[in-house]
């Protein structure tokens, strides 16, 4: 299954969400899509629910996006994390980094949207 992602605006912040299989193939579309956000200084919280399968670029593409909110000062967060996607980071240990919400609302609020 190929990846596909929409994006929606909730006030000032960009809800990102995935949904396949984000892998080596897709991840450069969806580094560009979270960039785009941030460069525009939108938050981003990224929906998770629908992901299938994620791998090591897939990751690369969102731990990239998260650094460069934080050095904009910015909000970049994980949202409803598929059970998929959460083996992945927590391999990595990156569920300790990313801010990582059960639901798009709790993620909103955390924004301060």
């Amino acid at each position: 299954m190929n990846a596909r992602f929409s994006t929606r605006r909730v006030a000032k912040t960009a809800v990102v969400a995935l949904q396949g299989e984000i892998d080596l193939q897709n991840s450069p579309e969806l580094r560009k899509e979270l960039l785009g956000w941030l460069a525009e200084r939108q938050n981003v919280v990224v929906d998770l629910s629908g992901v299938d399968y994620i791998d090591s670029s897939g990751i690369a593409s969102l731990v990239e996006a998260y650094q460069t909110a934080r050095h904009q000062g910015g909000h970049f967060s994980l949202a409803a994390v598929s059970p998929a996607a959460l083996r992945v980071l927590k391999l990595a240990r990156l569920d300790e980094v990313f801010i990582i919400h059960q639901t798009i609302e709790q993620a909103l609020k955390g924004t301060g949207d």
